[in-house]
């Protein structure tokens, strides 16, 4: 009896699941700011992945601007729904979080009480506040929430008065992340972390989730479209280029790259120095007054280092600049430190760049050391040597190249993010 039990609760296991695959899955993605960066990558990605597979997907958001967004977001078949630009992302600079918590809060009581739209699961990221609003839906609809790195790990706290106002910050992210359905991070190191950060959450299942790459917008520019994207940004005579591909924010250590190329230039004949160049490029928002200072704070670097005619700062690049910039450099060089994944790293072994990256957090994880580029420790020092290696050996260059392009066809296609992503939606709508 007992086995005829349990083949009848698989069986019916296995209806429930056969009925809701023959359904359209109807997802919301809610996301605070549709820009550029990594984190948007990813919706923007996942949103295109469950599409693919044949999900209702709406993507609603604060602030989405056409002219700094993910060509995806173009696409009139990728519906993006923008509510509540119009509340303040800071209060004089300040209060960054506070504020990006009330916009979410509205965006998501606008999507409850307002907007009239069905869905079936709600994928959000970056700020869980929302998930108690998402509750008071008179239909109870399932919470998926992806933790890219605890958020109170990501701010400073130099004074008194800035832990006084984290505080209460703090606990409501650890309080509300736990009011999730289903909790997916996006490397086991941001796992660890998230144990480590949210100690009430022991009983919280997290499963890893690698952010994936959608190789056809890497694929699909024709090669004349990728000299047009060089075009004029490269002086004449570079025989070997570095690329740093990041936000311009502080904590990603930008700075690094500049030291590195000045270290790199004391290892080379006069001769070979003036064909040594490096590309700062990266997401830049000019509302974003960490954005503009920082930008400043390298271009000043640079002067001090001597390096203005070795070094060109690219603000938002295109897709096409960026393409071109990967399959044009010898190495990318990414410098954050414990960072939570970081997918430009996947972006620059697709395009058969070598990646020189910080020994912590997430590229110990995409990066295979020795073999796809260097991990480092992150000093001028060592990223010169491992600068000057990739500089002096093109072959050593074209054959990591080679092997790092296979390691992201093996372990972070989009084809695998897209079954892994949609076997988690339908788990949730059983």
């Amino acid at each position: 009896k007992g086995q005829q039990c349990c083949t009848q609760i698989c069986h019916q296991a296995s209806l429930n699941m056969l009925s809701v695959s023959s359904r359209m899955v109807r997802v919301v993605f809610l996301h605070p700011d549709l820009g550029i960066g990594g984190a948007e990558r990813l919706v923007v990605d996942a949103a295109v992945a469950l599409r693919s597979r044949g999900c209702s997907v709406q993507i609603w958001t604060a602030h989405h601007d056409p002219t700094h967004c993910f060509s995806e977001t173009l696409d009139p078949d990728l519906n993006v729904v923008c509510v509540g630009d119009w509340l303040p992302t800071s209060v004089f600079g300040y209060l960054h979080a506070l504020c990006a918590y009330l916009r979410m809060i509205y965006v998501a009581l606008y999507l409850v009480f307002l907007s009239g739209v069905e869905y079936d699961v709600v994928f959000c990221d970056q700020v869980s506040v929302c998930i108690p609003v998402l509750r008071l839906s008179r239909q109870k609809k399932k919470v998926l929430f992806y933790c890219h790195f605890p958020d109170q790990l990501l701010t400073q706290r130099g004074s008194a008065l800035k832990k006084l106002y984290r505080a209460p910050i703090d606990r409501l992210e650890e309080l509300t992340t736990g009011m999730a359905d289903m909790v997916l991070v996006n490397s086991c190191f941001t796992a660890v972390v998230f144990r480590e950060t949210f100690r009430s959450l022991d009983g919280v299942q997290t499963d890893v989730l690698y952010p994936s790459l959608n190789t056809h917008s890497f694929d699909s520019p024709p090669e004349e479209q990728l000299e047009q994207g060089l075009g004029g940004l490269i002086p004449e005579g570079v025989s070997c280029l570095f690329l740093s591909l990041n936000r311009y924010e502080r904590k990603k250590s930008l700075g690094l790259a500049l030291e590195g190329l000045s270290s790199l230039k004391t290892l080379l004949a006069t001769g070979d120095q003036a064909g040594v160049h490096l590309v700062v490029a990266g997401g830049y928002d000019g509302r974003v007054a960490e954005n503009v200072q920082h930008y400043a704070e390298l271009k000043e670097l640079a002067a001090r280092l001597g390096l203005e005619d070795s070094v060109t700062f690219l603000r938002s690049p295109s897709d096409s600049q960026k393409v071109a910039l990967l399959r044009g450099s010898a190495c990318v060089l990414y410098t954050p430190s414990r960072e939570h994944f970081g997918i430009v790293p996947v972006e620059a072994m697709y395009c058969c760049c070598p990646v020189i990256a910080v020994r912590s957090g997430g590229p110990l994880e995409s990066v295979a050391d020795g073999e796809t580029g260097f991990l480092c420790e992150p000093t001028a020092e060592a990223f010169s040597l491992a600068m000057e290696k990739l500089f002096r050996d093109p072959q050593l260059r074209r054959d990591m190249g080679q092997a790092g392009r296979r390691r992201v066809q093996e372990k972070f296609s989009l084809e695998a993010f897209s079954d892994q992503l949609h076997g988690y939606i339908l788990r949730l709508t059983q």
